[in-house]
């Protein structure tokens, strides 16, 4: 079983968590684009009143924090049908000529 597990794609094996526990149907895609921010700020709260390399220290909270952000992210992208290799690719692409190398 665990071997299957490991070959799933991160969106994959969120899509089944969420599906396990009925939780597909539920999300819009406004409540995804907020639960991404209010994440976003739980992990900024981290590293309110403290100097970056104190706050930094806390990495299994960073580490759960991000991965709330990078959840509802996937799980936004999968229902809005966009492929994340391809939007980042496509961002990328964007801000190099934005932004060129020699500027």
């Amino acid at each position: 079983m665990i071997e299957s597990v490991i070959s799933l794609t991160s969106l994959e094996r969120i899509n089944e968590f969420r599906k396990a526990r009925g939780w597909n149907h539920a999300s819009k895609e406004k409540d995804l684009a907020i639960s991404i921010s209010l994440e976003a700020n739980e992990l900024l709260e981290l590293f309110q009143w403290l100097d970056n390399s104190e706050a930094v220290k806390q990495t299994e909270r960073l580490e759960e924090e991000l991965a709330d952000v990078l959840i509802y992210s996937y799980t936004l992208a999968d229902k809005l049908g966009f492929n994340i290799d391809d939007i980042i690719e496509k961002k990328l692409i964007k801000n190099a000529q934005k932004y060129p190398v020699n500027r």
